[in-house]
């Protein structure tokens, strides 16, 4: 996409948002609580293939925009609102020969990387009580469909998403997604089905279809209900989901967090995923995973485990998060047959005198990996350290700067080490 039309995108959104807000379709709560921001994303990224007769490494830097008007909702028993976002990124630093970090920039067919790409959309919502309907561009945030936001523009889709909290403590939502826009793209395609793997053995039985678009679908229905047990610290949850033609999906989570003293805490996360096949898709997987968390002042130790069993791998929407408590910077450790266990240790610098300034480190190991019948079994491996700082007074308040390096190895012929370098301002509009 030329930068022309780019500018084009965010202006369009800009002034459709304006436009909106005027007195002659809306009332003073419309206006009054309405707001717009323009996030800034610079975002620089180096994989380095460490596997022998591996390519050269991918290098890239971004940066990104991400402007959102939201405006507030006119008076009377049924309220209406729109929203319109407006996305766009341009290449700093790129190459046919550099390019593929990971979903950072768009590439074409012959590895051509456009100097820019951006696109717009809009979102009607209507309030009525407690509950909330939205139809138009969606950033669902569920465990059955979370998009992807590791990028300098998130994923966004193209649906209808009812969240409701008419009775105490408890939240339902209920949705139906048809197209998605990936955070590398100006374009609105089918869904598609993304399925963890060990190298060389197939994402599913496909002998078992006859469709020639197996991993695609126009359909995508959510479903799921949340409820916190009052004061007691327990939240569980239930959440369903199909992709038309390709699979369905039960989700269960259980999270509990039992205070020991002042500044001291317990935090238990259980999950469990349930995905089977629709329309002779052949996927089938079941996902068991559990974290423990314990809080101690201005540090935390947690240590988690997963277990991944089935004839295939984890399957989940292409362009989300999985549900997954071993879903890191750069595996999900959620191969067929895969076992993977997880320490990670966070420290906030406030402790000594330096807020803003934040500590993570963590280590996963994945073992068991189904390679295909006679085969050895894969293992991997990956350690992650992220260190950021907010600024938290002065002009730049709210600069947020991250350093993210990853490294990981494997006996799959995919082993690397990953750096990330993310700054990131918002700026509020009105």
């Amino acid at each position: 996409m030329k930068l022309a039309p780019l500018t084009q995108a965010i202006t369009l959104a800009s002034l459709t948002g304006l436009l909106i807000a005027t007195p002659s379709m809306s009332s003073a709560a419309f206006l009054e609580d309405s707001k717009a921001s323009l996030e800034l994303r610079n975002f620089y990224m180096n994989k380095d293939w460490r596997d022998t007769g591996s390519r050269e490494p991918a290098r890239e830097w971004a940066q990104g925009f991400i402007f959102k008007y939201e405006s507030g909702f006119t008076e009377g028993t049924v309220g209406v609102g729109v929203d319109v976002h407006g996305f766009a990124g341009l290449k700093l630093d790129s190459s046919q020969e550099r390019q593929g970090t990971g979903l950072l920039l768009p590439a074409r067919k012959n590895g051509h990387v456009p100097n820019s790409y951006g696109h717009a959309g809009a979102t009607f919502k209507a309030k009525a009580s407690e509950s909330l309907l939205k139809a138009g561009t969606l950033i669902p945030k569920l465990p059955t469909v979370q998009s992807h936001d590791g990028r300098i523009n998130p994923v966004t889709f193209s649906g209808v998403h009812v969240n409701s909290k008419e009775i105490s403590n408890l939240t339902v939502d209920l949705g139906r997604l048809s197209r998605v826009t990936q955070r590398n793209s100006t374009n609105s395609e089918p869904l598609a089905v993304g399925i963890a793997q060990g190298v060389g053995v197939n994402k599913r039985n496909t002998n078992k279809s006859t469709r020639s678009n197996i991993n695609q679908s126009s359909k995508f229905d959510f479903a799921g209900l949340n409820y916190k047990w009052w004061d007691s610290g327990l939240t569980t949850a239930y959440h369903a989901a199909k992709l038309h033609d390709v699979y369905k999906q039960h989700t269960l989570r259980g999270v509990y967090t039992l205070p020991i003293a002042d500044g001291q805490s317990l935090t238990a996360d259980l999950r469990f995923a349930r995905t089977t096949e629709s329309a002779n898709s052949g996927i089938d997987n079941k996902a068991i995973g559990a974290l423990l968390n314990y809080k101690l002042g201005y540090s935390s130790f947690a240590a988690a485990y997963q277990k991944i069993s089935g004839d295939t791998g984890y399957a989940y929407l292409a362009g989300t998060n999985p549900f997954l408590v071993n879903f890191v910077q750069a595996r999900d450790f959620a191969s067929k047959d895969e076992k993977s266990w997880q320490v990670r240790f966070t420290h906030d610098f406030a402790s000594l005198g330096v807020p803003g300034l934040s500590l993570m480190t963590r280590y996963i190991k994945g073992s068991n990996i189904y390679m295909g019948a006679g085969n050895k079994r894969g293992k991997e491996w990956e350690r992650d350290i992220d260190l950021g700082y907010v600024v938290q007074t002065g002009t730049l308040k709210g600069l947020g700067m991250k350093v993210r390096n990853a490294t990981v190895r494997d006996n799959m012929n995919r082993s690397n080490d990953e750096t990330r370098v993310i700054v990131s301002y918002t700026i509020p509009l009105m």
